[in-house]
């Protein structure tokens, strides 16, 4: 049976999350500088630490620091001991890089066809009608049996469907010039933000997410997101399809003594701004049902408010820290946040969310039967890893000795749509021409033979200009000379005669 673990601790002693219930999901809200990053990184060392594998984006490089054992800093040590806390054992975390984009982790990849219609289209920001055509060169591909598995794959269907839009029509419904030329155009922005490098292979495979060290310890996965975060629909697309793939891949196992994975999604709103109907449907379902495969999803944002209400309420772990209340909208995130804790008796919860110093949080855990306990404002326990970015050298140095840069690190490129377009209209090509070189050559025999047939009939002129006579000139010739001929012996008869 895993042992509870400590997150907090305030006069009355330690607030303990069950293991068993940390698949209840949770989140993690406070406006920035008030330690939500701190607080993320000691729930991720925890799990590690009980052989649980955890995801997480780093969106500011502060969390790299989990791959870097913690020291104890003359702040540190004074901050324990005017909070009576123990120093913790300093460890690095097992750790394993990852990056969209190649450069600050092992590349994270997905095909085309894995990341479907759906997700793209949010991250491609298309309207209903492109989305529809985009269903439709998905449909296409999959009945002919084209690999989406790049851009340039997509592109290359697109333009195949736009071609037989008249044939298709009838079958799918209209393929306009206009909707393929905006998502050929929003094809390119996503291109030129860097993104073409994530769709392809070799595709990411699960089980690298959830591997344990020698020591039985989970693996952390952090996802390098500095960039990322600069195409708000491509991060929120990427993590939204792990989550997908983590569903649909994974048996269930009902509850268990400690969840399979952990699912940290950092700056949760850039997931559900701007997100269609259909997309948030998904999201909840997903959130929902993922449960009941052993992983525990924890979003982690500044307001409450950034999260919806029928995804909010799936929620259970609750750390909420400081918030400002400055502007309407900001008294409303607190009235919100302070409802959705449970009450405790003598805590005004509205009152010490605005009060709340660095570190410091209202906590509101499940109990062994599934309840939120009443809130509690507590301190945050220390990590036992390195606040703080870990360089670039100790990056490199953790990415080496991985075992995964020779599976992930080069890309492959393998027969898909593109090419098999590319080659049936070569193919067409060569068919076209091969009829025309023998109409060509059918032409340029017909055309020698009328040559030799003229000249046979009407002459010819050689090489250096001499006149040679046809058929047609020597028979004319011929009777001119018989007529003449004729006509001298005639008269010459006549006067022989008549002279006879």
């Amino acid at each position: 049976m895993s042992q509870p673990f400590a997150i907090a601790r305030n006069a009355e002693g330690e607030l303990l999350l069950l293991p068993g219930m940390a698949n209840r999901h949770g989140c993690v809200t406070g406006a920035t500088g008030t330690g939500k990053t701190v607080t993320l990184q000691c729930l991720a060392e925890a799990f590690s630490r009980l052989g649980t594998p955890v995801f997480l984006a780093d969106a500011k490089g502060d969390l790299s620091g989990l791959s870097q054992a913690g020291t104890a800093s003359p702040k540190m040590a004074q901050r324990l001991a005017s909070l009576g806390m123990a120093e913790p054992a300093w460890q690095a975390c097992p750790v394993t890089f990852w990056d969209v984009f190649g450069q600050a982790g092992h590349p994270l990849r997905a095909t085309v066809s894995d990341i479907g219609p759906l997700l793209l289209a949010s991250m491609l920001e298309l309207n209903d009608t492109q989305e529809g055509v985009l269903n439709i060169v998905f449909r296409v591909a999959d009945e002919e049996g084209q690999l989406l598995l790049d851009l340039k794959d997509l592109r290359a269907m697109l333009a195949h469907v736009s071609e037989r839009a008249g044939e298709l029509r009838a079958r799918y419904g209209n393929v306009s010039p206009a909707s393929v030329g905006a998502i050929q155009r929003s094809l390119l922005r996503l291109e030129s933000q860097g993104a073409e490098g994530f769709f392809g292979e070799p595709m990411l495979a699960l089980p690298d997410l959830m591997r344990t060290d020698a020591q039985g310890r989970g693996m952390v996965n952090i996802l390098a997101a500095g960039r990322l975060m600069e195409s708000p629909r491509l991060y929120g697309a990427v993590l939204l399809w792990l989550l997908a793939e983590l569903y649909e891949t994974l048996p269930e196992v009902g509850d268990p003594e400690r969840p399979r994975l952990v699912f940290f999604f950092d700056e949760a709103h850039l997931l559900f701004n701007g997100a269609s109907p259909a997309l948030l449907e998904k999201i909840e379902q997903v959130v929902r049902l993922i449960r009941s495969k052993g992983v525990g999803v924890y979003f982690v944002t500044q307001n409450p408010l950034d999260i919806p209400d029928r995804v909010l309420g799936q929620l259970g772990n609750r750390i909420q820290h400081a918030l400002r209340a400055f502007t309407p909208r900001d008294q409303k995130a607190v009235k919100t946040a302070a409802q959705t804790m449970r009450q405790r008796d003598g805590l005004d919860i509205e009152a010490a969310i605005t009060e709340l110093a660095v570190g410091e949080a209202l906590v509101s855990l499940l109990d062994e039967k599934g309840r939120p306990r009443p809130t509690e404002r507590a301190w945050i326990v220390p990590p036992a890893s390195r606040i703080g970015p870990a360089t670039d050298a100790e990056r490199q140095s953790v990415m080496a000795v991985s075992g995964l840069g020779a599976k992930y690190d080069q890309a492959i490129d393998r027969e898909s749509a593109y090419e098999a377009l590319a080659a049936r209209a070569e193919q067409g090509v060569q068919q076209a021409q091969v009829p025309a070189g023998k109409a060509g050559a059918g032409a340029a025999q017909d055309k020698s033979l009328m040559t030799s047939v003229n000249e046979a009939l009407f002459g010819s002129v050689g090489p250096r200009g001499g006149r040679r006579d046809g058929i047609v000139q020597s028979a004319a010739k011929s009777a001119v000379r018989s007529v003449a001929t004729s006509l001298v012996r005639g008269m010459l008869g006549s006067l022989l005669g008549r002279r006879r």
